[in-house]
């Protein structure tokens, strides 16, 4: 079956651009293709698969006709646009978080819980990069042992935070070398040589911020389970794309770490990059670019003799698992 007509929403921003060379690199079947995003971007020309397109203005009628439709254009624009497209007959795969955590709306990442994606009714939603990334690391340790609490510390790139905060780092970089002041606009603060907490808004009750409450619920929802706590710290830190996480799990189970490699080695999706000899283990630089999610820095915590505290570093490219390949891989599920 393919998608006789296919829309991206959001189609020149970053994640948009990502979701079109994806796209094109698995051979995603369809008949027809529609370029969308807001005024200020239509008429751009975008190039595809040797087809130059014309970029199309949003709009409530811009689903007519449309089977399946990739949204990265923001939550805002996603509750607006998202049950119009439903009543033109359109599935939806969205980017954003305005549908995460509703009840009538799968959150699928296609590893994980596939069979998710078959219970949608109109709407599926793509999760949290930083949720997607570390779960994609620590489910196949969770099927192997069990887990009751884990503590994720993550480094997050410029990435996102989208591309302008991507350009954002480059020129920060560029005039602090040269003595200037870095112009800041996307974040609070410089990200170029920096690291700070992650830009989102702080819950007053708790002191925990949305990225991190995020990460809870969201993983929650993926495994169906509650019954694991979750302790996150989300950090942004001067990097350009791909999201590194330290993550600390208590298993349920005593374990072994042969296991545990060839667990993460053997899940779709997981490379293992853990050279203890070469010190070399998973790094932005790296993974940029990359598919699948690396792990490495395997490890029972100082002192456990039980074997039920592990450790782990991973790194994702926030770009394409964290966002674009994982729609298309929902996507390729419908």
């Amino acid at each position: 079956m393919k998608a006789k007509k296919l829309a991206i929403v959001g189609a020149t921003g970053a994640v948009g651009q990502e979701m079109l060379k994806v796209l094109e690199k698995r051979n995603f079947p369809y008949d027809e293709l529609v370029l969308l995003a807001s005024a200020r971007s239509a008429g751009k020309k975008i190039n595809f698969r040797g087809q130059e397109y014309t970029v199309q203005e949003l709009k409530e009628d811009s689903f007519k006709g449309i089977d399946l439709a990739l949204f990265s254009a923001g939550g805002s624009i996603t509750k607006k646009f998202a049950p119009v497209a439903v009543e033109s007959g359109t599935i939806v795969v969205d980017n954003s978080s305005a549908y995460r955590m509703d009840p009538e709306v799968p959150l699928v990442v296609p590893e994980i819980n596939p069979q998710d994606a078959k219970k949608h009714k109109g709407i599926l939603a793509n999760p949290n990069c930083s949720t997607i990334i570390m779960l994609m690391a620590v489910y196949p340790i969770h099927k192997l042992y069990g887990i009751k609490r884990i503590v994720v510390s993550t480094y997050q790139a410029a990435s996102g935070a989208g591309a302008a905060a991507m350009q954002e780092l480059e020129d920060q970089a560029k005039a602090m070398l040269a003595g200037d002041q870095p112009p800041t606009e996307a974040f609070p603060f410089p990200l170029a040589f920096n690291v700070f907490s992650h830009n989102s808004s702080l819950y007053p009750d708790n002191g925990f911020n949305q990225e991190e409450v995020k990460m809870v619920k969201e993983s929650h929802k993926i495994l169906g389970t509650e019954s694991i706590r979750i302790s996150p710290t989300c950090i942004r830190v001067g990097t350009f794309r791909a999201h590194a996480e330290s993550i600390h799990m208590e298993l349920d189970r005593e374990g072994d770490l042969d296991e545990v490699r060839k667990a993460l080695s053997g899940f779709p999706g997981v490379q293992l990059k853990d050279d203890t000899e070469k010190n070399h283990f998973p790094m932005p630089l790296e993974v940029s670019g990359q598919d699948d999610v690396f792990v490495g820095r395997i490890r029972w915590d100082l002192g456990d003799e039980g074997h039920k505290n592990l450790q782990l570093f991973c790194v994702g490219d926030q770009l394409l698992k964290g966002a674009a390949l994982n729609a298309v891989q929902i996507a390729e599920i419908l």
